[in-house]
């Protein structure tokens, strides 16, 4: 198909899926940007930004993977999936206020998702605020009672021990 129609979008897309499952992440790559070049309407275009990303992020090119996160939300800021990935991206760049903004987008686009919330008591501990962190393991217990009971164990915090009558345990503000 390709070869009688380089530009087929479809094509293409399903080319980087393909060489992506192989682990051939440099065509993989190399296809993406084809596609991302070749434009389309806002959703395809959010969408193959997103995958280039998400591809790069794999390959542990996270400087590279930003951007293309970013370009995939001017296309559709609705992405809660780039909000993640431009999450994770922050988290490994250490920039966890910008971090907790992006995860801030994502759970809210995503509200029952444990993900997000997961990365972001872990941000929140990073930054040093242990208790916004156990606002957000309560707020996780409501409704992923598993992650949650994993945070609380690999954090050594716990809502009932760490927070004994504080103000805003169990809202969602985060």
């Amino acid at each position: 198909m390709l070869l009688l129609r380089p530009a087929d979008r479809y094509a293409l897309a399903s080319r980087a899926h393909l060489l992506a499952q192989l682990n051939n992440f440099a065509e993989a790559i190399s296809s993406l940007q084809q596609l991302t070049r070749i434009g389309g309407s806002a959703p395809q275009e959010a969408a193959a930004w997103f995958n280039l990303g998400f591809v790069l992020q794999q390959t542990g090119r996270h400087d590279d993977a930003g951007p293309a996160f970013q370009r995939a939300l001017e296309r559709d800021p609705c992405m809660d999936r780039a909000w993640y990935g431009l999450a994770l991206v922050l988290i490994h760049q250490a920039q966890f206020l910008d971090a907790v903004k992006a995860l801030k987008r994502n759970t809210a686009l995503q509200p029952l998702s444990p993900y997000g919330w997961y990365r972001l008591a872990q941000v929140r501990l990073a930054l040093g605020q242990p208790d916004k962190a156990l606002r957000v393991i309560a707020h996780l217990r409501q409704f992923e009672p598993r992650v949650a009971a994993q945070l609380e164990r690999e954090t050594g915090l716990s809502p009932e021990v760490g927070v004994a009558g504080m103000a805003g345990v169990g809202d969602a503000t985060h």
